[in-house]
């Protein structure tokens, strides 16, 4: 166990327990590796397989398609200061054809006005900002947009990836999981236009970016 989180020892394949290996093996035929926050879960290979088997349906077409679903994750793990989450999701976001550009235009309330977005996105991107505050708050005209154009169905995969995100954000960032190396030299969008709240968030972002010119 080379590597480490900054709480936990990460659980590499080898050493694995035959539950998390088979996490680990359907995480790399999915992202082409396994990731660090996969290889903490190691230590609990009963919780491991549960615990992700969503994200592997979240990360995947659905009734509501992955394109769409990243802009919820770009938002919400933005929202809740999460760098590990958004410098992932910036990049496999972009594979899915989300540009740079409207990428950046996501953080704040950019998004209402950019001409990247279409009116049915802006709809679950302020369901989604709802959430990530006043979960229980969601104003009825919020509601009835989004409603508009997304069937139950839909909705309740909408909800499900952004809560999935926010948990998964909190999960990461309390056990201090790092980026992978892969990751170092990736320039970031949304914390460009608009830093990171939290004090905590600010100092891995600086740590991040003073890496990259050392390296």
């Amino acid at each position: 166990m080379a590597h480490k989180s900054a709480q936990l020892p990460l659980v590499e394949p080898e050493d694995a327990d035959p539950l998390a290996r088979q996490v680990y093996e359907d995480a790399e035929k999915r992202f082409q590796m396994v990731l660090n926050i996969f290889k903490v879960t190691g230590h609990a290979p009963e919780m491991a397989a549960p615990m992700w088997n969503i994200f592997f349906e979240i990360l995947s077409e659905g009734q509501v398609d992955w394109y769409t679903k990243e802009l919820l994750i770009l938002k919400s793990t933005n929202m809740g200061d999460c760098l590990y989450c958004v410098t992932q999701h910036e990049v496999v976001a972009e594979k899915l054809g989300v540009t740079p550009e409207k990428q950046k235009d996501i953080v704040g309330q950019v998004y209402k006005d950019s001409p990247h977005y279409s009116d049915k996105e802006r709809a679950i991107l302020d369901l989604c900002s709802h959430m990530c505050v006043d979960p229980e708050g969601i104003p009825a005209e919020v509601w009835s947009k989004v409603k508009s154009y997304y069937d139950d169905g839909q909705i309740v995969e909408i909800v499900a990836t952004v809560g999935a995100y926010i948990q998964v954000s909190k999960f990461g960032d309390a056990l201090g999981v790092q980026l992978e190396d892969v990751f170092a030299q990736h320039q970031p969008r949304l914390f460009k236009v608009q830093a990171p709240k939290s004090p905590a968030a600010r100092k891995h972002l600086q740590h991040f970016l003073d890496a990259q010119k050392t390296a």
